[in-house]
């Protein structure tokens, strides 16, 4: 018998929705969480998506502990035209995130460009999903956010760095938006989680022990080890994703006041996050640029590939092509995070949703 079981991904909306409501979460905002979470999963990005409900302090176990705050008084704190600091007062970080880079968005419209700095947030998700809500605007979207120390900084030893994830969206003429949504780590720290949850061991270049030394071993490198860098070793450039998780730490933290990584306690997981929207045209006709975009992503589409690779990938086009096939077929959970849901609902006293009958044996 498989692992996996499918879901519908109106059914885990539903879900997480009145789950969240059980925990005193306004129906807006456990709505908009709710499609957050699920919109992760079905991109693939089980590392951020229902998983995180009962083992993050950022979601339901953060409100039994009384970490999360469920009605937070999300504000503007100081503001500009084009930019502003927002206080997330401890609430659900998808719902802060989302109001912040509407506020963004906003101040792009009215300026050419936005910038919105966050404190008092919590885990927001994918980075990817505020980026994207630039596009539709015929804006670039940029999403980053800061993290608890996980990560050791080249030839470092100890945590000292979050995960710290950047996410860009571009806005195109045809087929799906240029996404780029990367961890600068050498992978999220969600990723350790699920191999946790399934058993299974990490590819080397991951994480180290605690002497340093490269290592497959998760539960090892999570409870006194680290994890590496984007580049994984000095001599594969890993000062290069060290140096970009400075540079998010710096927006996402020092910026906005809140700290950068080793001011961030690991249980009340209180971060920052930056959000920025580009208009388009600001800088030149946006059917130009469209069409130019258009051009160079068919052109690596395009581009001829090594022995034994199919087609070269457009940042995102996994993602999106992984989504299509899962609105159809349903989300896989494995069944260690079902079994997670399913206490989860007999705590709060909502109803499971039902799985997807299975695909016949071929």
């Amino acid at each position: 018998m498989s692992d996996l079981q499918r879901f519908s991904a109106a059914s885990l909306i539903d879900f997480v929705d009145q789950a969240l409501q059980r925990k005193d979460v306004p129906p807006e905002d456990a709505r908009l969480a709710a499609e957050i979470l699920v919109e992760a999963d079905l991109m693939g990005i089980e590392s951020h998506g229902v998983a995180h409900l009962t083992v993050h302090p950022s979601y339901a176990l953060g409100f039994s502990q009384g970490l999360v705050n469920p009605r937070p008084n999300i504000r503007i704190v100081h503001q500009t035209p084009s930019t502003a600091l927002v206080d997330g007062d401890g609430g659900l970080g998808a719902v802060v995130g989302y109001r912040a880079m509407s506020i963004a968005i906003q101040k792009a419209k009215e300026c050419g460009t936005g910038m919105v700095a966050v404190t008092g947030s919590r885990h927001y998700g994918a980075a990817g999903y505020y980026a994207l809500m630039a596009v539709p605007h015929d804006m670039i979207g940029l999403a980053t956010t800061n993290s608890p120390p996980f990560v050791a900084p080249t030839f470092g030893r100890g945590r000292m760095l979050g995960t710290n994830p950047i996410a860009v969206a571009v806005p195109v003429g045809s087929g799906h938006p240029f996404l780029l949504d990367m961890a600068t780590s050498a992978a999220a720290h969600g990723k350790f989680e699920v191999a946790r949850k399934e058993g299974k061991p990490i590819p080397l270049g991951w994480g180290a022990d605690e002497e340093g030394n490269p290592s497959t071993d998760v539960t090892r490198i999570m409870r006194t080890g680290w994890l590496l860098p984007l580049g994984s070793t000095p001599e594969a450039a890993s000062y290069k994703g060290y140096d970009l998780a400075m540079v998010v730490d710096i927006l996402s933290g020092v910026l906005p006041g809140l700290g950068y990584s080793l001011h961030i306690d690991y249980i009340k997981h209180v971060v920052g996050h930056f959000f920025g929207a580009l208009r388009v045209d600001g800088f030149r006709p946006v059917d130009e640029f469209k069409a130019m975009m258009d051009e160079m992503l068919q052109t690596f589409r395009s581009a001829p590939t090594v022995a034994g690779a199919e087609r070269v990938l457009i940042a995102g086009q996994r993602e999106f092509e992984t989504r299509e096939e899962r609105l159809v077929k349903g989300v896989p959970l494995h069944a260690v995070v079902v079994g997670m849901l399913q206490r989860l609902a007999d705590e709060v006293g909502v109803a499971m949703p039902e799985p997807l009958p299975a695909d016949p044996a071929p």
